[in-house]
């Protein structure tokens, strides 16, 4: 029977040179000499370091910015609230989502179940399995869930025939 699995996924290499390509920026700029602003990563955790609360701004919107040109997608990037670390110093974690929530997968299995297409939605840790008599009905809800999700960015893996 023909299936495929829904997941949410982050490519590490990309994540890890968008946080060097931000350090690189940050040592480069003429607003960050001298200053303590840097960006860390420890799997999938960054964090934010700066000076005050404006150049914390600028970090973060230099990271994303440099996250969506290599490709990661910002609704990943959860940002959690600043916190002050002595003085002035600031520092903000984000965390990348990956993998699909349990009320989001159930949101996908349930939109599949409504359309009335001739396949099944089942859960499958942090992945939705999709399957189906025909390749076309596998197409279609391709196209219906990439249309509906939009909370998180999803891909389509192990398409089998």
């Amino acid at each position: 029977m023909p299936s495929f699995d829904i997941v949410s996924e982050v490519n590490k290499v990309e994540l890890k040179n968008a946080v060097d390509q931000s350090m690189k920026e940050i040592a480069n700029r003429f607003d960050f000499k001298g200053s303590d602003a840097r960006v860390e990563q420890n799997e999938l955790s960054i964090t934010l370091y700066a000076d005050d609360e404006f150049k914390l701004g600028q970090v973060r919107d230099l990271f994303v910015g440099k996250a969506s040109k290599r490709g990661i997608d910002v609704r990943t990037l959860d940002t959690k609230n600043m916190e002050k670390i002595g003085g002035t110093k600031v520092k903000q974690q984000i965390v990348v989502k990956e993998g699909i929530e349990q009320e989001i997968g159930k949101k996908i299995v349930r939109l599949l179940k409504d359309s009335k297409m001739k396949v099944q939605g089942s859960i499958q840790g942090d992945a939705v399995r999709v399957s189906g008599a025909k390749k076309d009905d596998l197409q279609a809800a391709m196209q219906l869930v990439r249309t509906s999700v939009e909370e998180i960015p999803v891909q389509f893996q192990n398409f089998r025939d």
